[in-house]
């Protein structure tokens, strides 16, 4: 491999089928140990990035937790349930990059009970 190429590596691919985008707005939000988000959903879909620690995530229309460290993508499409989406550190930080695709919202996240 020449070391001057640039490498590109696929982290994610999100279908968001007939979805209009007409704004991006990207946020960097961090969770402090053992923080927890609690059950939500976004009006958007959501696209994410975790850049350090490690998040626990299951959406609703997935059976398993899944296990997100640093350098791992992930989407919550818009309307899904999502059952968690912790800090599954009870020591260290987890932040991420969040991308909300947006046609119009105002909202960027609704909180469910529990």
């Amino acid at each position: 491999m020449n070391t001057n190429e640039i490498v590109r590596r696929q982290l994610l691919s999100a279908a968001l089928g007939q979805r209009n985008v007409t704004q991006v707005d990207v946020r960097e939000i961090l969770f402090q140990p053992g923080q927890q988000t609690g059950r939500h959903l976004h009006p958007c879909p959501v696209l994410g990035y975790i850049v350090e620690g490690t998040a626990l995530f299951q959406r609703s229309d997935a059976a398993d937790v899944q296990t997100l460290v640093a350098g791992s993508a992930f989407y919550e499409p818009a309307g899904t349930v999502i059952l968690r989406f912790d800090n599954a550190s009870a020591t260290e930080p987890m932040r991420f990059i969040a991308y909300y695709l947006l046609d119009g919202e105002q909202e960027l996240i609704q909180m469910l009970p529990e």
